[in-house]
């Protein structure tokens, strides 16, 4: 309810912001014992962008994803990726492919944004289907990224201002 509301306000924010560089991974989720991949693209700055569940890991895949994230964010100067080489077919199709950057620990920023979710899914004890995983994964990037601040980046009161004005946002928005 709330999270295409923050969603709209961070894409406005985005698109007036040049995106220096994301960090594209995916990552593998179980739903009723079978296999699916959770795309995911995350910013410089470690902010989930786009969320996106799939069946298959091919390029069709990984080119609707690219397009998809694109258009609600714009293009990035630098796409950062793991070595698989989905990314590299998509990004000779879109025409990115002189943007791309893979590198042993470049992507270090995808993978660690992957770690709240699986602690939330293991909580949630997994789930059942595509759709509630997509639901679910757009909706704890959008909560995830308005009340998350790099805390080792900052004062403690300063930390504290943004965690009470994020709060408050909230309230604000859950009150409307």
């Amino acid at each position: 309810m709330f999270a295409s509301e923050i969603r709209k306000k961070r894409a406005e924010r985005f698109r007036s912001w040049p995106q220096w560089r994301w960090h594209l991974d995916e990552m593998f989720v179980k739903i009723n014992g079978e296999r699916h991949y959770l795309w995911r693209a995350v910013d410089h700055e470690g902010e989930v962008l786009e969320s996106y569940v799939t069946k298959t890991r091919d390029k069709k895949a990984a080119l609707k994803f690219l397009r998809k994230s694109m258009k609600r964010h714009g293009r990035p100067d630098v796409l950062v990726t793991d070595l698989l080489r989905s990314y590299g077919a998509a990004m000779k199709d879109i025409g990115n492919a002189h943007r791309q950057e893979t590198g042993r620990w470049l992507n270090n920023r995808a993978e660690n944004s992957h770690l709240p979710f699986r602690r939330r899914e293991r909580a949630m004890q997994r789930f059942r289907r595509m759709r509630s995983l997509q639901k679910f994964a757009s909706v704890h990037a959008s909560v995830f990224n308005h009340f998350n601040s790099e805390r080792s980046l900052t004062s403690r009161q300063n930390f504290k201002l943004s965690r009470a004005a994020a709060l408050a946002e909230w309230r604000q928005f859950a009150a409307a």
